[in-house]
């Protein structure tokens, strides 16, 4: 897996450098084009295993980009937006894209989302199912993916257990908090970023890849049982 073809499509060179000296370190040969309206052609020509696809872009926008992509390819594309207005767009999936990262991001929150689509796309392509289900045990507090029990904190636990008790809701950062939380502590609302960070590693690790739980620019996290 380490050895893919990556397609950046960005129009911003230093962004573009950035991204592609992060996903070469990480051992991924890396393409890079600056416009919308030369991806297409290329990627025909090339097929490449993953594409890394800016939403503003000159000659053709992303969203076109990606639906004329998906009229004859399910290569997996990674959205990188500052637009917050386009991201239930983005989540619905309504242009075929696989996941989205806003910027401005961390670098190495591509490539981890880079390993985390091409491990998706090789289960698909094994035949293996890319929806593993996840069992929760509350009164043992524990949960099980494929079988194999996840070691999560009993925080983690709760948090997971929220999450999936409502797929597709979206829960805000201080909702997460109230619920995880029994004590009621008082805790920065950013805390819970560090706990989904550590949850979605965990089941990530344990199911190849699957990663259920989407974050919501600006406002919280949701469970997709879709994912």
């Amino acid at each position: 897996m380490s050895s893919a073809r990556i397609l950046i499509v960005e129009d911003e060179p230093k962004l573009a450098a950035l991204l592609r000296d992060y996903l070469v370190a990480d051992g991924f040969s890396v393409d890079h084009l600056e416009r919308g309206d030369a991806a297409i052609a290329w990627i025909r020509q090339n097929t490449p295993d993953l594409v890394v696809l800016d939403l503003m872009l000159p000659g053709l926008d992303g969203f076109s980009v990606c639906r004329e992509l998906r009229a004859f390819s399910t290569i997996p594309v990674i959205m990188l937006t500052a637009r917050i207005e386009e991201i239930d767009r983005l989540l619905g999936l309504e242009l075929g894209a696989d996941d989205y990262v806003c910027k401005p991001f961390s670098p190495r929150e591509v490539v981890a989302r880079v390993r985390a689509q091409l491990r998706r796309a090789h289960l698909w392509q094994g035949g293996v199912a890319p929806k593993p289900e996840i069992e929760l045990q509350p009164e043992r507090f524990e949960a099980r993916v494929r079988g194999a029990r996840l070691p999560l904190t009993p925080v983690e636990f709760r948090l997971l257990q929220v999450l999936i008790a409502h797929p597709g809701r979206v829960h805000s950062r201080n909702q997460l908090l109230d619920a995880i939380y029994i004590d009621h502590r008082v805790v920065s609302d950013r805390t819970i970023d560090s706990h989904v960070k550590n949850l979605r590693r965990k089941i990530a690790d344990a199911a190849g890849g699957y990663d259920p739980i989407q974050s919501i620019y600006g406002i919280g996290y949701k469970f997709d049982e879709t994912a």
